[in-house]
């Protein structure tokens, strides 16, 4: 490729087996152009490994396996099916089938705003929509076809999914869809299977002793918490310090994990229910079991998006729905993934019948309001809490440990507790005036003349 030659040479000669000389082929003149196609990490992975490959390579094209989803991208993607429904040989589609099709689409990218451009997939499930068309004899593909097929792929996926359900529901793996608990949240996560993903709730809870304000990631100290959610641990920590403790450290430790989680834990998509397991374990209020929240948390306490939403609110659906939905049970996510929903229609049914909720939170002071149904309360300018307020029992109890850890007062200092700096020295002033003497300070008597 280099010399734009290409020479034909017997391989001993060219191993340098052979040094006699022989009749050797003209050189052909060679121009060509050779395009590899692969997936992007295998490309960033020979450019990083071998120095000759961008130089043999140079023009890079890295194309998206979504598009957008305008009405316009909406309607050349319809054109797209069209075509494939004709390439195939396969019955035509009715445009409500299309439309499922689309929908279908945009929930592989997870981003109602996305669609997939990955064309092996779909041309699957065409097929597959089409057979079962066949099976009825119809002479057009329905929609009603298109989720037949929709949910024969996810029925030949799910064997792990349903054995996990039957166990949350039937008590093995325990998972509280009802009640108030102190301390103990669910949180969601989410379980890929290759194209196939589902939604399981997880337990969280805390527990809170007095200590020196160091929280305690269980996961990470077995070697189960991979580095996101340790760094998730880490900035809930960092929230706790910077809005309790600005003024004096924290006097409490805390402990978090994710119970009868025996794998590896990964991302920070729960930073958020385990902040609020702690919150709820340090003032002692106790948290809506029929609610799950997943989310991550920022230092100054914002909720951040998070991926596998969708999944994670039918994976919670799911088990609620296997006990019996009273209309309590609902999912709190991040307010930027709500236009990253595409749920089942089941779910949006039973959220159209008020038997099930979604609510989206900017904050963690909303998840508060939320699930522990009382106010979080903000500073005024005395830095006081409201009365009653989340944050309001969390500063009481942190200052009623820190008070127990340095011990109990003298006698003498009683009326020092409660007052300021300056006003503990103006009262150890006026001792010292009345007195004579500087507080804690006995002056020596005259010692006589025998002593002498």
């Amino acid at each position: 490729m280099r010399s734009r030659q290409l020479r034909i040479e017997s391989p001993a000669q060219t191993l340098g087996l052979v040094t006699t000389l022989s009749l050797e082929p003209e050189p052909i003149p060679l121009d060509v152009k050779v395009v590899l196609l692969g997936d992007r990490h295998l490309y960033y992975m020979l450019t990083l490994l071998d120095p000759d490959f961008p130089e043999l390579f140079k023009v890079a094209a890295d194309f998206d396996d979504r598009m957008g989803r305008t009405p316009d991208d909406e309607r050349r993607y319809a054109r797209l099916v069209a075509t494939l429904v004709h390439k195939e040989g396969l019955r035509p589609f009715r445009a409500e089938a299309v439309a499922r099709v689309i929908e279908e689409s945009a929930r592989w990218t997870g981003d109602a705003g996305r669609l997939s451009v990955r064309m092996n997939r779909v041309v699957d499930l065409l097929r597959e929509a089409e057979y079962w068309a066949a099976q009825e004899d119809g002479e057009v593909v329905e929609a009603v076809h298109v989720q037949q097929a929709v949910d024969a792929q996810a029925f030949r996926a799910d064997r792990l999914r349903q054995r996990v359900q039957e166990e949350i529901v039937q008590g093995t793996i325990r998972v509280e869809t009802e009640g108030e608990r102190v301390g103990q949240i669910n949180g969601l996560s989410v379980v890929s299977l290759g194209t196939f993903a589902f939604g399981r709730p997880n337990r969280i809870t805390a527990r809170v002793w007095a200590g020196r304000g160091h929280v305690v990631d269980i996961e990470r100290e077995v070697r189960l918490g991979g580095p996101i959610h340790s760094k998730g641990v880490l900035i809930l920590s960092s929230f706790l310090e910077g809005r309790y403790a600005t003024e004096r450290p924290l006097s409490l430790s805390a402990s978090v994990v994710f119970e009868q989680s025996y794998g590896e834990v990964e991302g920070d998509s729960a930073s958020v229910a385990e902040l609020l397991a702690l919150l709820s374990a340090i003032a002692n209020v106790p948290i809506k079991q029929s609610l799950a929240i997943t989310g991550a948390v920022d230092q100054h306490g914002h909720v951040q998006a998070v991926g596998g939403v969708n999944e994670k609110i039918e994976g919670f659906f799911d088990i609620c729905r296997a006990r019996g939905l009273t209309g309590h049970h609902g999912v709190v996510i991040p307010r930027a993934n709500v236009e990253h929903l595409m749920v089942r229609e089941d779910v949006v049914q039973a959220v159209a019948e008020g038997r099930f909720a979604v609510y989206a939170i900017e904050t963690v002071d909303e998840g508060v309001e939320l699930l522990m149904g009382i106010e979080a309360g903000e500073r005024d300018d005395e830095g006081r809490y409201p009365d009653g307020s989340l944050n309001a029992l969390v500063a009481r109890r942190l200052e009623q440990v820190a008070r127990r850890q340095r011990g109990p007062a003298p006698p003498e200092d009683e009326e020092l507790h409660g007052l300021s700096g300056d006003d503990q020295d103006d009262v150890a002033h006026a001792r010292h005036d009345d007195e004579g003497e500087a507080p804690g300070e006995r002056q020596p008597e005259e010692p006589s003349e025998e002593e002498a």
